[in-house]
């Protein structure tokens, strides 16, 4: 999904850069508020793109002596940071303009462009109008790719147990500026109509809370993969199947799993054997399984197999009680 995911953030990274421009001058024609942290709001989004294209980069970056098992979890540190510049540069911004603007209520001034007087809630219609197109399309885009991934899962439900932040991200930071927008919108129109500036203010604070909550979200997220999440509950339960049908294996004692990547999941798995096989045997057994859980998913790509018996395997509490000495 490397390809989906770097697709889907140079469309939002274009669409977002045209609409920051288009806003930021209609802020500066009329004085609104919204219109500007609107504006703020795109440009951090921006940054947040090239962010996590700097991230999906670091990430491709074979293994070394340093670091055994590479740099995949690269993308994850940088889509916390995306996750931390939404809420402070994207959600606490509008929420620092939209109080000001209330506290200073100002009408929007009208635009003089080329010799002629346009009013100022006109020109900030038109240009949110042009972020709405924009942004639409950056959110088909990544809406399109993360359908592909998602398969038959519930869309929450796959953005929580996704290990592609780049994509999950793209996707709900479109879908938070389609909502600022609106409320953008809803904002200029009603301080239009009702003769009160303030709803613009209004307008920035509901922005920014938008952001902030869903920078909260993102981080939540993001935070699981940094720590290591394990892989998906099917693919578990599949590498466990895989494990317990091969002759020879008279018990799975532990499948440890752990994502190093969007696609590198590390399997660390502790075997009772027979003890009657040979250590040829052995190696074959565990070239055998090794070579079925990387049928089994791609992602896969390093598997640790430990030979251990039941009982030196249990934890104290399900290991049986010594017997007292006579």
């Amino acid at each position: 999904m490397a390809h989906e995911s770097s697709g889907a953030i140079y469309t939002a990274a274009g669409a977002n850069l045209a609409i920051a421009v288009a806003k930021f001058v209609g802020a500066f024609f009329t004085g609104s508020s919204a219109m500007l942290a609107e504006g703020v709001h795109s440009v951090v989004d921006t940054a947040n793109q090239i962010l996590l294209l700097v991230g999906l980069k670091r990430a491709q970056r074979p293994a070394d002596a340093r670091f055994p098992f590479g740099y995949g979890r690269e993308v994850y540190f940088y889509a916390f940071l995306v996750a931390l510049l939404i809420f402070l540069g994207g959600g606490a911004f509008a929420v620092y303009e939209g109080i000001h603007k209330l506290q200073h209520p100002e009408p929007a001034a009208d635009a003089v462009i080329l010799g002629r007087t346009i009013p100022g809630y006109v020109v900030n219609l038109a240009i949110l109008g042009f972020a709405v197109a924009a942004e639409g399309y950056s959110c088909f885009v990544a809406l399109k790719a993360f359908w592909g991934e998602k398969g038959k899962l519930p869309p929450v439900t796959a953005i929580r147990r996704s290990k592609d932040p780049a994509l999950f991200t793209v996707l709900v930071e479109d879908v938070a500026a389609l909502t600022g927008l609106v409320v953008a919108i809803g904002g200029v129109v009603l301080a239009e109509t009702l003769d009160q500036p303030a709803y613009d203010g209004i307008a920035s604070i509901v922005i920014g809370l938008i952001l902030i909550g869903m920078a909260i979200f993102l981080m939540i997220e993001t935070h699981g993969l940094l720590v290591g999440e394990a892989a998906e509950p099917e693919l578990v339960g599949a590498i466990h199947e895989i494990v317990r049908s091969e002759p020879g294996v008279n018990h799975v004692n532990e499948v440890l799993t752990q994502h190093l990547g969007p696609a590198d999941i590390l399997v660390n798995v502790s075997l009772d054997i027979d003890d009657r096989l040979t250590g040829g045997e052995i190696e074959r057994l565990v070239s055998q399984l090794e070579a079925r859980m990387k049928a089994r998913s791609p992602k896969v790509r390093r598997v640790f197999i430990e030979i251990q018996a039941r009982h030196a395997a249990a934890s104290p509490a399900e290991r049986p009680s010594p017997v007292p000495a006579a």
